[in-house]
């Protein structure tokens, strides 16, 4: 019989940290298990709960579905992940992996005000998008008080001194980890785009923390992946199920801290390395919030249907994919490829070449760079003036006759 770790250390390498190969494995097997079980469930269980779970808003102006699916998806998530902190958690005395047992059920815990409040809004649709960020703020807070979750630095001149002042450093950590929970409750739109970014950023994380042998971050970043993989072997690509804000906030505040503590327990490991993984779903929020705020004076958190991954459906998946196909939700589907590659690349680049500060600042610029030109694009209709700044950032009116 052949050895499942020989397999993975021949394939991959030994870990160097303290797990085995076969460890690794049982974390992320054990999370898709129990998640893709939990999922099954559910959809098998839908006439009983279909009234509260199911999305039935398919008329909504950011919505692409025809038929009310269950988005309680976040759910099967939360039991992945707690499952994989319970296969840690009663670990034998003395095995690697009870380093930072307690520490992946305490990050569960502290995760528990943004799972529930995504949770109820999924059920009930009446959760205000300031209750749910002040929910993200607290789990922010709750992480820091019990994992001692704060951010120390952010390589940034000038600013790293300040956060030896612990209010401002719990402040900046809080406000950081809320903006990314919500860029990936923001980019959650299509089949498997927000799980398919989460896989690829986690797995980027938990390579890095291989790297610099810290354990426990490993341990989180593997379990999310294994609880991801399991609700997307039904989300994607034909959408049996929804991640839902639960899921979608649980993963965020999951992928966040992750970053967060990798910063915080790897001096060697610069924030804008973390942050080069990360860009694609913060520059989404980041430039989403500015569109909507700046260039067409409107909410903040009003839904709409000009994030790149809406555009990019309708401007190229759309019309690149026809209508008559036989399987309709290959232009959905099309979605999560170009997101998930996009990351995958960003992500291999970082990890390759962002160890430095300077080098690592220039991938997150280039992204955003590409970001805003290739947005542009997709808005105007031709790469005709799409690196122009005054185009870029909406001084320069659309062009007329191209409705979006």
């Amino acid at each position: 019989m052949i050895s499942t770790e020989g397999w993975f250390t021949r394939t991959f390498g030994s870990t160097g940290i303290g797990l085995t190969s076969t460890e690794v494995l049982e974390i992320v097997f054990a999370a898709f298990f129990v998640s893709l079980t939990v999922s099954v469930l559910i959809v098998l269980t839908e006439r009983w709960h279909g009234r509260y779970s199911f999305d039935k808003d398919v008329n909504g102006i950011q919505k692409v579905h025809k038929n009310p699916v269950p988005r309680t998806g976040g759910l099967a998530v939360a039991i992945g992940i707690f499952s994989a902190s319970m296969l840690v958690l009663f670990a034998e005395p003395g095995d690697p992996t009870r380093v930072d047992a307690y520490g992946v059920f305490k990050l569960l815990v502290a995760g528990a005000p943004a799972l529930f409040a995504g949770l109820v809004e999924d059920m009930t649709k009446c959760v205000s998008v300031k209750a749910r960020l002040l929910a993200t703020f607290c789990s922010a807070l709750l992480a820091a008080w019990l994992l001692g979750a704060n951010l120390p630095r952010l390589d940034i001149w000038g600013m790293d001194a300040m956060l030896e002042f612990l209010p401002l450093s719990l402040a900046v950590t809080a406000f950081a980890v809320a903006g990314v929970t919500n860029s990936v409750n923001i980019i959650d739109g299509f089949n498997g785009v927000a799980g398919g970014a989460i896989v690829v950023i986690l797995s980027g994380m938990a390579f890095l923390a291989w790297h610099v042998g810290d354990t426990f971050v490993m341990q989180l970043a593997l379990a999310g992946v294994g609880a991801a993989l399991g609700f997307l072997a039904l989300n994607y690509p034909t959408g049996r199920i929804f991640m839902g804000d639960g899921g979608a906030y649980l993963l965020g505040f999951w992928a966040a801290e992750i970053a967060v503590l990798t910063i915080v327990r790897n001096p060697g490991v610069t924030a804008w390395q973390v942050m080069a993984i990360y860009a694609y779903p913060v520059i989404e929020v980041v430039f989403s919030m500015y569109r909507r705020k700046i260039v067409r004076k409107a909410e903040v958190g009003a839904p709409d249907r000009l994030h790149m991954h809406s555009l990019f459906y309708r401007r190229v998946a759309c019309q690149k994919i026809s209508r008559n196909v036989s399987y309709p939700w290959m232009r959905n589907a099309a979605v999560a490829c170009f997101v998930s590659t996009w990351i995958v690349v960003a992500t291999f680049v970082a990890l390759s070449f962002g160890d430095t500060v300077p080098a690592a600042i220039a991938l997150v610029l280039i992204q955003a760079l590409l970001y805003m030109a290739y947005y542009t694009r997709l808005i105007r209709g031709h790469w005709g003036r799409c690196l122009n700044p005054a185009v870029i950032f909406g001084w320069r009116p659309e062009p007329k006759g191209r409705p979006i």
